[in-house]
């Protein structure tokens, strides 16, 4: 079957606008890694203050009051970041233009980790929300992980409008099945208090109380952690700014619409999740997450619960697929700016960047399977990449105010510098709270990552400053090829029709030619001598001896004697005649000599600062 079929007809630069985004598909494609935090950020908030009993539970709406403020001042400041960055507002984008080369870097680098950890987090806690539901799929976690991402590359892969089309529904189902939720928890709790007070004592809330004072002990520490924690459920809030472009026009003004959405949205449900989760002194566990017990208290055992663990799954799922659009973006850039390879800065042929879209999916089964697709373990090494691309584009924006004092910038530059001030607040808490439980790896790796960049770059840039050429030198150089007839080399095995394509060939290049056997066979040697003399070839032959049945090892010294002999005239020229199977299995079934010898000799650092020109003649079998 063909890929197309898999993947779609291929797309043309002149449809492309056809494939941006209205208000409505935009917002679960490009919010949904937001608005899925639903999902875990408050069972991140009470996982840490379980620790402290059942007093220490109520501390969850203090905290959950803070970090709404924190998502109002976020919210706000990219809203001016829309305005002033049109084109895409990225961290990297808006650092690199105010803050320099080094602070845009440590942007990029947090970004392009979180994106890594946004999928590894997303799909681990999807799947653990159909494990809820269905606990004898909990031994294939890893499996459903990885079959996950794979199923979201390949939808990306298809293009961003397909893609939009399929995981719209399940977003909104997930907002409105999650704003019933609270509805009906909200009504029991105020007017029904003996169905909380049944949920409390089968669950055992109740039962949990500190361990003689150490909640006095640990609360100052317990309270950053918390908070710290259930930070990671404002990730994926600057990925509208940073994708502007895939917005129908008008572009601004279609994605501010579309932040504003997903700010208020996100702020409500979080808020409204974490009060009714107090409300109960809902404990998380292992077995079930704390929306699914929720679920299970609201809706008992009835269609509306599967309805919510299945959007759930499907959101957190899509919540990944946020990631897919924001890396291969990201490195898209960065590889116009020489600082990634040079592949991952084109769209494929469904104007998707398929390159930054499959290497994202690798990196993360490679996560998800080192980590067993367990969340608690994925959770620490999250959230600190983003608040860094956070703080770094907010202190960028209040830059960009300064310089370009237009109306009202002071007023603008406050928004950005309070939420630069919060941003640099939350990240300092996160990294004391998670540095010893393995944020220290993100740590590292964002630091290091500007490092590889700066090698990546400094080799494109010696490359380009290599094959950099003035016209009179162009001019010259080509002159002096004209006069030199090369030395060619016909390497050759045996007498056949690509053996003589390859000889005529070479006859018609130069005056100087030879052709090469090896002998590896002394039947088969003798057999090409003797159809050598009979056919008359103007063309001298030179046997090589062998002993050890080598091919390679012999050629390349021969090749290599042939380069020393008049130097001027540069390196031999070598005519590969080469039979080419008609089935991809007949590969297997021939040797790759001609390959393994261009190989070897394309790797030879000797000839630095040389050409030597290969020409293949492939015969094509029928």
């Amino acid at each position: 079957m063909k890929l197309r079929y898999f993947f779609g007809k291929p797309l043309s630069n002149a449809v492309a606008h056809e494939h941006r985004l209205r208000k409505l598909k935009a917002l679960p494609i490009l919010s949904s890694d937001a608005l899925s935090s639903v999902a875990y950020g408050t069972e991140e908030i009470l996982t840490v203050l379980v620790l402290g009993g059942t007093a220490a539970l109520a501390l969850s709406m203090h905290i959950a009051i803070a970090i709404c403020i924190l998502l109002a001042l976020l919210g706000a400041s990219y809203y001016q970041t829309i305005e002033a960055y049109p084109s895409g507002g990225g961290a990297f984008a808006v650092s690199r233009d105010n803050l320099g080369e080094v602070p845009s870097l440590l942007a990029a680098a947090a970004l392009l980790i979180d994106y890594l950890l946004t999928v590894a987090v997303s799909v681990s806690a999807g799947v653990l929300a159909i494990t809820s539901a269905f606990p004898a799929l909990m031994p294939h976690t890893v499996l459903l992980c990885v079959a996950s991402i794979l199923f979201i590359a390949w939808m990306n892969l298809r293009g961003v409008r397909e893609s939009a089309g399929v995981f719209a529904y399940p977003t909104y189902i997930f907002i409105f099945v999650v704003i019933i939720l609270m509805t009906i928890g909200f009504w029991k709790i105020h007017f029904h208090p003996k169905t909380v007070i049944a949920f409390q004592n089968h669950h055992g809330a109740e039962n949990i109380l500190p361990h003689g004072n150490a909640f006095i002990a640990i609360s100052i520490y317990m309270i950053l952690k918390a908070f710290s924690q259930g930070c990671s459920a404002l990730t994926g809030i600057e990925c509208i700014a940073n994708a502007v472009s895939v917005f129908k026009q008008p572009e601004v003004s279609n994605a501010r619409k579309t932040l504003l959405m997903m700010v208020t949205l996100l702020g409500i449900m979080f808020f409204g999740i974490t009060y009714v989760a107090n409300a109960l002194h809902v404990i998380p566990n292992e077995r079930e997450s704390v929306l699914s017990q929720i679920g299970h208290f609201v809706f008992h055992h009835s269609i509306l619960y599967y309805i919510l663990q299945t959007a759930t799954t499907a959101i957190l799922l899509l919540a990944a697929n946020t990631a897919f659009t924001g890396f291969p973006r990201l490195a898209s850039v960065l590889s116009e700016y020489k600082f990634l390879p040079k592949q991952f800065s084109s769209p494929g042929d469904r104007l998707s960047f398929s390159n930054g879209i499959t290497s994202l999916a690798a990196f993360s089964c490679i996560l998800v399977i080192i980590f067993k697709g367990n969340v608690n373990s994925l959770i620490p090494l999250y959230s600190i990449g983003v608040y860094l691309a956070f703080s770094l584009s907010q202190l960028g924006m209040v830059r960009h105010w300064l310089r370009k004092r237009c109306a009202n910038w002071q007023f603008k530059a406050l928004i950005n510098a309070l939420g630069c001030i919060a941003t640099i607040t939350a990240l300092g808490v996160i990294i004391a709270s998670k540095f010893l439980e393995g944020a220290w790896i993100t740590v590292f790796l964002i630091g290091g990552a500007p490092i590889v960049f700066y090698i990546i770059h400094k080799h494109y840039n010696s490359v380009d400053q290599e094959l950099s050429v003035k016209v009179t030198e162009a001019n010259l150089y080509l002159y002096e090829m004209a006069q030199i007839k090369p030395k060619v080399i016909v390497p050759i095995s045996r007498m056949h029709r690509g053996t003589l394509a390859a000889l005529n060939l070479a006859q018609h290049v130069s005056d100087d030619v030879i052709a090469v056997s090896v002998d590896t066979s002394h039947k088969n040697t003798e057999k090409l001598k003797n159809m050598w003399s009979q056919l008359n070839i103007n063309v001298p032959l030179v046997v090589l001896p062998s002993p050890y049945r080598e091919t390679i090892s012999p050629l390349k010294r021969f090749i290599r004697e042939q380069d020393k002999r008049e130097p001027e005239r540069g390196l031999c020229m070598i005519v590969m005649p080469e039979a080419i199977p008609s089935r991809w299995w007949h590969y297997v079934l021939h040797n790759q000599r001609a390959t393994l010898l261009k190989a070897s000799l394309l790797l030879n650092r000797r000839h630095k600062g040389s050409t030597r020109i290969f020409v293949d003649v492939p015969y094509q079998l029928q």
